[in-house]
This record gives C-alpha cells, structure tokens and sequence, in this order.
C-alpha cells in the first residue's frame, strides 16, 4: 500500500494491496453448484476455520436471460397497475398514520385512496412504456449470471489447512 502526500490532502492507493492479496490465494476446491460451495465455507467454519480469509468465486460467468411470457396491452396495463398500487398503499397508509384525531381511519382511508390512484397512475404509465416500445420488445424476461463452476479460494497462509478440513468432510446428501 503507497500513500502520497499532496499539501492538506492525502490519497492512499490500496490498488496494489487487493492485486497483491488476490494472487496470494489458492484454489482448494471447485463446485458445479453455489449450495455445495456454501456448504464446505459452512463446514471450515464449523471447524473453527477462519472462513474470513476465503472466497467462493464464481468462474466462466455467462449471462442468461429467460422468458417468463409474452406482453400485450392487458400484461402492460395490469403489470404498470400492480407496481403503482403497491407504492400508493404504502405512502397513503403513511401519511394516514400523521391524522392526530383518528389515525387508523386516516391511514385506511388514505391507503385506499393510493392503491387506486397508485394504480391508475401505474396502468398509465405501463400504457405509455409499452407504446413507446413499439412492439420491438412483446416479451417479459428475468436476466441472471450463472457461472460455470464455483471455486472456493484461501488465503496461501492457511490453505493446506482448509484442504486438510475439508478432505474430513462427508460427500453432499450423506450423513452428517
């Protein structure tokens, strides 16, 4: 770690030390899935392992996106409708609940009165949105990455013994 002086200022560069400390770690393990990854950090920590000084990285990262359905203008209306109802509920209980007379028919009451509007607002604008799509994108879809394998790395210090830890640990799904 560098740190330069520059009148009242001072700037530490700590680029180094996280390049320095990323190659100074092992990979002890790789896991075709992020639950058994999980469950060997969970094991070394059971044993009294400093599991501070591991990593589960994930290798060959891709990214997949995957269609949930098809939109059109009802999906729209109704998908822009639920988003501004639930905020509208939300804020008009809120502010109800400031009603110093009766809060709890003024937080009903206003709670109601923002899930409707809140969900005019948002069918409105789900209209809008879907418009300006001019049908170039008629589908609704989740994006993840999912990466190829998982390694679990460990600072060189320590490493042979997290592998010692972990050749005593039982194969997933068998007795524990």
């Amino acid at each position: 770690m560098t740190t330069h002086h520059s009148g009242a200022h001072t700037r530490v560069d700590t680029s180094s030390a996280v390049a320095q400390s990323a190659s100074q770690r092992r990979t002890i393990a790789s896991f075709t899935n992020y639950r058994d990854a999980e469950r060997a950090v969970d094991y070394l920590s059971d044993n009294k392992f400093p599991v501070g000084r591991t990593a589960i990285v994930g290798v060959d990262v891709r990214m997949v996106e995957q269609v949930v359905g098809r939109v059109n203008w009802g999906r729209a209306l109704l998908n822009g409708a639920t988003s501004g109802a639930v905020p509208g509920l939300f804020f008009g209980w809120i502010f109800g609940l400031f009603d110093l007379i009766n809060p709890l028919v003024a937080a009903f009451t206003l709670a109601l009165y923002g899930l409707v509007f809140g969900a005019l607002i948002g069918a409105v604008m789900g209209a809008v949105f879907y418009a300006l799509q001019r049908g170039r994108r008629d589908f609704s879809s989740v994006t993840m990455m999912v990466p190829s394998r998982y390694d679990l790395v460990v600072d060189e210090e320590v490493a042979d013994e997290a592998q010692r830890l972990l050749a005593g640990m039982t194969p997933a799904g068998g007795a524990s």
